[in-house]
């Protein structure tokens, strides 16, 4: 586009009275005017409201043509400027991110351009008034530019020693953003003058605002006040109080410096500063402005208009905004390519999943899945939620109350310790000393007792709750502690008897991580989102590698993993779900006091998988146990994210052998066993003593206990 120069000469003699009126008034209030001035009588004053140059009016008249000429000679340089033909740029767009999936195929653009236009009625008039008060507050009464507003930005500016204010108008900002690059020259700031001056020409204050409102840029990749008022506050901006405009209105400066989610205290101080000019302007009273500074507010973190894999994506950018601080818009507009350990084609399935297992459900039943390699940590899917749109809370990474999913860190301990899966330990009735409470009374799940002996094996497939506790006060449950933190657990754990029913709060993501040392031959790996991080220049910033630890004897591991194979196997709390994976596998059922929370935590060597199903509300039941709803919904998952590959069984590590063993005495399986399971047995501890009886009787048990090595009921 070339710009005519009788138009742009007509602009600026248009407004060639009005510009050397107002430097005229500048330069005699500077102190480098007295330089003109001849100081007369110092009792001389001058009236309120006028403004005159002391001294001889001849001195007066050349400084006016001083300065019309230094003016005319600039303005002269800058047409020469001006009279080239040169072409406007379309508006810019920042380089955008992309997310890859372990194969390099997208999973996501993260870009700033994330937006909704809307109508000006569309915007909540608290909006409308905030940004006016804060950007440009004689908006309604200028021409486009408003050299009363700039001084009085120059003003509070230099007063507060730090930007509170901006001197560019409204229809200023919007030329820049729509068409000008960042580049500061003089030439630019001709060309935004001149844009400037035909909006206001072509279009009336509310359409400019209108305008101005859905390009703005908020911040977390949201362009827009529709997008804005989605992302920071999960609503639309016609609903957006005196509080949440104040906030939104304060970003518009600095974006990264005020945003609510990385630094709430700064922005809450900007959104103050908002409150205070419009109660200055009479925008708002003062009882308003008292209780919008006093709502508490809680923006979300969320990335902009994300919908595939969108808590996992979310999770990614907040990585790279904790780890690059001092960038915080470099995952929207810095160009990277972000490789990711996910795996699409799992993230998926493991959407599918969760909607197809919760659809028969309440409404606002949610759930969470997460699955990683046990071999490496790279987190192949995660799903948060029901839906990403209507909650962005990443359920994968809340603590909720587990269950028995907690059990097995109590048996692993165990088998450090001397016991074997053929121990034995009694259901029956028990009461634990609780200095200053009711003593501690455990029952089984339907709050009664079996009152017979069990294995240690088939204590835990069957998920027996009162051998658990047994089993726990015998080791201390300061060892139950200790194995936990070592397997990965980092939420808090106290050293309680119930501890093993998992009365403690964890994570998805901590409980797929202890699974996965017992799926990993007892070495644990870091969960892992990003393999690699590349600039926009193909330059490495970062690479992640996986990352193993050993903290549980290979043994160990596997004689807990054949402990759990026994949960998907018939007489399993989640048989069936078995029968649906059809393959080899570990897992233990978790359901919390009054069906409130489910799990099911599972695996095989390739993958290790936690699925959490309860309300938010924690005072609500789902209704179901584990068995019939988490366990099925995991099946389901593992199902299809496995489909391509080969069923593989877990390797029995040397220094293991495998024994039949009768399920009532512990005892070695004979053809007068009623029940027979298989156990595994670090060489040396497996029974010896055959079952003869093939029932539980005093005298027999007794006899067992005196003679079967590795046997003991400790």
């Amino acid at each position: 586009m070339v710009i005519p120069l009788p138009i742009v000469y007509g602009c600026i003699f248009h407004f060639w009275d009005r510009i050397v009126y107002i430097i005229t008034r500048y330069c005699e209030r500077a102190k480098f005017y007295r330089r003109f001035k001849k100081v007369g009588n110092k009792s001389d004053s001058l009236k309120p409201g006028i403004i005159a140059i002391k001294g001889n009016p001849k001195r007066k008249r050349k400084s006016h043509v001083i300065i019309k000429i230094a003016l005319l000679l600039l303005l002269l340089g800058l047409l020469a400027g001006c009279a080239a033909p040169f072409s406007w740029p379309s508006p810019t767009v920042p380089t955008p991110s992309r997310v890859l999936d372990a194969g390099g195929r997208l999973i996501a653009t993260i870009t700033p351009n994330q937006r909704i236009p809307v109508a000006l009625k569309d915007i909540s008039p608290e909006m409308q008034k905030a940004v006016v008060a804060i950007e440009d507050a004689r908006f309604y009464r200028h021409h486009g530019i408003d050299p009363v507003g700039l001084a009085r930005a120059l003003y509070r500016n230099a007063r507060a020693g730090k930007i509170v204010e901006g001197g560019s108008t409204i229809t200023q900002q919007l030329a820049k953003n729509m068409y000008l690059g960042p580049e500061k020259t003089l030439t630019r700031k001709i060309k935004e003058l001149w844009l400037t001056i035909q909006l206001e020409r072509q279009y009336s204050k509310d359409e400019i605002l209108q305008m101005y409102l859905n390009q703005v840029y908020f911040g977390q990749g949201a362009y827009g006040i529709e997008m804005a008022a989605r992302t920071y506050f999960d609503k639309p901006a016609r609903d957006l109080d005196l509080a949440e405009s104040a906030m939104l209105a304060g970003l518009i400066r600095a974006p990264s410096l005020y945003n609510p989610v990385v630094d709430p205290d700064r922005a809450r101080d900007r959104q103050a500063q908002v409150l205070q000019r419009m109660l200055e302007l009479g925008m708002i009273t003062p009882q308003q402005a008292k209780e919008a500074r006093a709502k508490p507010l809680k923006p979300r973190n969320q990335v902009a208009g994300q919908t595939t894999a969108a808590y996992f994506v979310a999770e990614v950018v907040k990585y790279i905004q904790q780890k690059y601080p001092r960038q915080p818009d470099l995952v929207y507009s810095g160009g990277l390519t972000i490789r990711t350990a996910l795996d699409l084609d799992m993230q998926k399935a493991a959407e599918k999943a969760l909607q197809d297992g919760l659809s028969a459900q309440n409404p606002d039943l949610e759930g969470a899945l997460v699955a990683l390699d046990p071999r490496t940590g790279y987190i192949k899917a995660m799903v948060g939620g029901r839906n990403f749109n209507r909650s962005q809370y990443n359920r994968a990474l809340a603590r909720s109350q587990p269950g028995s999913a907690f059990k097995p860190f109590l048996y692993a301990a165990a088998l450090e310790r001397g016991y074997t899966a053929a121990t034995i330990l009694e259901c029956k009735p028990a009461s634990y000393p609780i200095p200053g409470q009711e003593p501690y009374r455990p029952t089984d799940f339907n709050g009664g007792y079996h009152n017979r002996p069990f294995t240690l094996k088939e204590a835990l497939y069957t998920s027996d709750n009162v051998v658990a506790v047994e089993l726990n006060n015998r080791l201390g449950p300061e060892t139950l502690v200790a194995c936990a933190r070592r397997l990965g657990i980092e939420s808090p754990l106290q050293p309680y008897l119930s501890l093993p029913l998992g009365t403690a709060e964890v994570t998805p993501l901590e409980m797929a991580r202890a699974y996965g040392a017992l799926a990993n031959r007892g070495q644990l790996s870091k969960p892992l989102y990003i393999t690699q991080i590349l600039d926009r220049r193909g330059n490495v910033l970062e690479e992640n590698n996986p990352q193993l630890q050993p903290v549980l004897d290979e043994k160990i591991a596997y004689i807990v993993t054949d402990m759990l194979k026994g949960v998907l196997q018939p007489g399993g709390t989640a048989a069936d779900a078995g029968k649906l994976l059809n393959r080899p596998a570990a897992g233990k059922t978790g359901t919390t006091t009054g069906l409130k929370d489910v799990w099911f935590v599972g695996y095989t060597p390739q993958l290790v998988c936690t699925v959490y199903v309860g309300y938010d509300d924690k005072q609500k039941s789902t209704g179901a146990t584990s068995g019939q709803l988490a366990a099925p919904l995991w099946a389901g998952f593992m199902a299809a994210a496995l489909q391509d590959q080969p069923a593989e069984d877990f390797p029995v590590p040397g220094g293991v052998t495998l024994v039949d063993i009768c399920a009532d005495d512990g005892l070695r399986a004979t053809p007068f066993s009623r029940r027979v399971i298989r156990a595994a047995f670090v060489e040396g501890t497996e029974p010896v003593l055959p079952c003869f009886f093939g029932s539980n009787t005093p005298w027999g048990l007794k006899l067992r206990d005196l003679l079967q090595p590795g046997g003991e009921t400790p």
